[in-house]
This record gives C-alpha cells, structure tokens and sequence, in this order.
C-alpha cells in the first residue's frame, strides 16, 4: 500500500473532536486499504466461500452512513443506492460488475452529509426517535466507529489476501 495520510485522533479534545476524530480515521483506514488496486482487485471475493470485496465493503459503507445519518438521525427519505431484489433486502455487498467510481463516489458524498448533519447538532445528547426507539447523537457516532472498525479488520484479511499488504 502506498503511504497515506489519515487524519489521528486528537488525544486530548471534547468528547465531539473525539469522536468525530476516531470516526474520520476509521474512514480514512478503509479508504487507505481500498488504495492502489485495480478495479478487479477492489471486485475481488478474497476469500471463498464468503461474496466479501473491498468494493463491497465501500458500497456498504456507504449505505451505513445514508441509514444513519440520513435516514435514522435527520429523518430524510432516501433511497438506497444498491437495494436487493425484493423489498427490504440489499444487495451492496454484491460487488459482482459494480463500478469503482460510482461506489467511491457514494460514499464520500454519503461521508460529507454525514459529518454536515453532526455539524449541525449542537449536543452529543441530542436524539431522535427512529421506529419506536431512542438516539443520541454520541450513540449513532460510536456505533458508526464500532461499524468501521470491525469492516476494517475484514479489510485488512482482504487486502492482504490480494497482495500481500499489510499494516494501517
């Protein structure tokens, strides 16, 4: 993998830096091991019998950032951008034929609302109603981290499975 430079985390910063910080690193790690491949390699199911890419994961990050952010957190209605066959399935992790540049694309722009709409709160201790439960703005922030983080250790095993690369 090329060097990259990923935003750090501020050691020492209010609770909002923080986790915007870890929440931006984590972002900027899954970009970093989608770095340098060609297309097919991003397509690429690494290891059988699992469908999992890197493309995949994009796309699925994708649609994590749109659910809660827009949909859970802003209440907007907004389509998913790869949804499944029948109602209420989604087919991002199907990367079979996907297009790089529409994935990479989706999910910056779905990455740029996201930290727009936390901008825009005033408290962590905001919430919302999503179905018939509660969120705080600090939940759907650390559950974001904890999404990133465990589809980065997926990436990791992925990238290092196409050619070798490994570390952050």
């Amino acid at each position: 993998m090329a060097s990259h430079s990923r935003p750090r985390p501020p050691h020492n910063a209010d609770e909002r830096a923080t986790l915007t910080g870890f929440l931006d690193h984590q972002r900027a790690t899954l970009a970093l091991k989608c770095e340098g491949l060609t297309p097919d390699q991003l397509r690429t199911p690494a290891v059988p019998p699992s469908g999992l890419s890197l493309l995949g994961l994009v796309r699925h990050a994708a649609e994590v950032e749109r659910s809660w952010f827009q949909v859970v957190w802003n209440g907007e209605r907004v389509t998913a951008h790869w949804p499944g066959k029948s109602h209420g399935t989604y087919a991002e992790f199907d990367a079979t034929g996907a297009d790089p540049d529409e994935a990479f694309t989706a999910w910056r722009t779905a990455c740029a609302r996201s930290r727009a709409l936390v901008a825009a709160a005033t408290s962590l201790d905001e919430t919302t109603h999503w179905r018939d439960e509660v969120f705080s703005l600090c939940y759907v922030l650390t559950h974001m981290i904890e999404e990133y983080a465990r589809h980065n250790g997926h990436a990791d095993l992925l990238r290092e499975r196409l050619d070798g690369a490994t570390g952050e």
